[in-house]
């Protein structure tokens, strides 16, 4: 399900958060279903179940997932995902493309690039 990294620089709620955006992305897991428990993914993993909590809630705060008490944390549905998740890519396509012209990337090149990104297979990059 998850793979981490103990070499990679990011924290492990990080790669824990990062891990679980990409499956809900992927569609592995689907709008709705239910996510694993905190001390059961903190068991398989071999990590502290606080870890799991931190990365978990950074997943609510980036609306991936929704809890419910006693119940446990839930994938959101994709239109709220794909919305936010949009908006933020879009922010930061947007700071990318201005830092890259600011040091004399051509208009024309950026405009290739994410010409060259939209044509691959998917056209989303997943």
């Amino acid at each position: 399900m998850l793979n981490l990294n103990y070499r990679d620089g990011r924290p492990i709620y990080e790669q824990v958060r990062d891990g679980m955006r990409q499956l809900i992305v992927a569609g592995a897991i689907m709008p709705g279903d239910k996510l694993p428990s905190v001390r059961s993914l903190a068991g398989q993993l071999a990590i502290n179940p606080n870890t799991i909590q931190r990365a978990y809630e950074a997943l609510e705060q980036d609306g991936y997932v929704y809890s419910v008490p006693g119940k446990g944390s839930f994938a959101a549905l994709r239109e709220e995902i794909d919305q936010r998740r949009k908006a933020e890519l879009l922010l930061q396509l947007e700071r990318t493309a201005g830092e890259l012209h600011y040091l004399g990337v051509p208009l024309e090149e950026l405009l290739e690039l994410v010409t060259r990104a939209g044509t691959k297979e998917g056209g989303d990059g997943v």
